[in-house]
């Protein structure tokens, strides 16, 4: 627990002042006590559970008075509480890894399945934006809370050469931040010289490209995972080849606060032949759990189409409910009248004062 404004716990000292001043008066009151010529008759007339209830109304007044003062100090606590409407963006690899069959019937169809009962499963309070990169990242779904927009868009996959990951994080960060300007293209070009021995670079894709590196420096930097607005669940099952290096990318996510969930989908021996680009086609764990690492998430592996549905399970109920930093002095105040209520209310039943 922490203190908005701690400087008020000072006044805590107040209760052993006060608990020290009852005990004055009860030491007082045991003096007049005296004048009896036998202290077995009052106790007698008292009795033993009298004794104790007299101290309970006092009791409960004490712990309502620190409760209060508590209260002043503006307490914060970690809760879980319900969360409010977040934009979730899905970034799906659709190269043409995901036609191998080591995940029944391939890897591309038990996404899809899992995908589509993730969308099922989702809180009314989240809406859902589509990915899909291969050798480049397209918007499938722009962000929406229409359930058969999102199924359908499932549906339009189409598999495609190459693995762009870091370009399917980049495009998944410009869903979610569309007054940003984020442009993809411009960034792929922000690292190409304005004459680059593959191609010559139109001086408008130069000045766009710096722009962007400009406004990237000078976007302020938040704490990683600090957004509570949205975050990017990112699945791959083979390893960049062409693109922005994803870690780069998830850099520019945490710089925004935002979380990336990775999951590494498929066995991890794959089910690639043994080719030149058999090793592309293998999980790149190290670079999954970096991505999720920098940007204060978590990396998930899934080796069958039941794994990725747990996975996608965990995180619907994690978007569901959310734990953050709350204030809690209102919750202490109300335990404080509760309190005090009882102690005044018990005093008028047994002592009628």
């Amino acid at each position: 627990m922490q203190f908005l404004w701690p400087q008020m716990l000072w006044l805590l000292l107040a209760l052993p002042l006060l608990a020290a001043a009852y005990l004055y008066l009860l030491a007082r009151r045991k003096k007049t006590a005296l004048l009896y010529a036998s202290l077995a008759l009052p106790r007698a007339a008292i009795g033993r559970r009298q004794r104790l209830r007299r101290h309970i109304p006092p009791a409960l007044f004490l712990v309502a008075l620190g409760a209060a003062l508590l209260a002043c100090a503006r307490p914060t606590a970690t809760v879980t509480l319900p969360s409010d409407t977040i934009t979730l963006v899905l970034a799906m690899d659709v190269s043409r890894s995901m036609e191998a069959t080591d995940v029944a019937p391939t890897r591309i169809s038990a996404a899809q399945q899992a995908a589509r009962d993730l969308i099922v499963g989702l809180p009314a309070s989240v809406r859902l934006g589509i990915v899909s990169f291969a050798g480049t990242a397209t918007v499938v779904l722009r962000p929406t809370s229409n359930r058969q927009d999102m199924l359908d868009a499932i549906d339009r996959f189409q598999l495609q050469r190459g693995t762009a990951t870091g370009s399917g994080l980049i495009q998944a960060l410009a869903v979610l931040f569309p007054d940003d300007g984020i442009d993809l293209e411009a960034i792929l070009f922000a690292d190409e010289p304005v004459f680059s021995t593959r191609r010559a670079v139109p001086l408008d894709e130069a000045a766009a490209a710096d722009a962007v590196r400009k406004r990237e420096q000078a976007t302020q930097s938040a704490q990683p995972g600090s957004y509570r607005h949205g975050a990017v669940i990112l699945l791959s099952d083979g390893r960049r080849t062409v693109g922005p290096d994803p870690v780069d990318a998830a850099r520019m996510a945490a710089q925004r606060g935002v979380r990336v969930y990775t999951v590494g989908f498929g066995t991890l021996g794959g089910n690639a032949p043994e080719t030149s680009l058999s090793y592309y086609m293998q999980l790149d764990e190290p670079a999954l759990r970096a991505v999720a690492t920098i940007t204060g998430a978590e990396y998930f592996q899934a080796g069958s189409a039941a794994d990725l549905s747990q996975v996608y399970r965990q995180l619907s109920a994690r978007f569901a409910l959310e734990r953050r930093e709350t204030e809690i002095s209102a919750l202490l105040a109300a335990a404080s009248v509760l309190l005090l209520v009882s102690a005044c209310a018990l005093s008028m039943l047994w002592f009628r004062r």
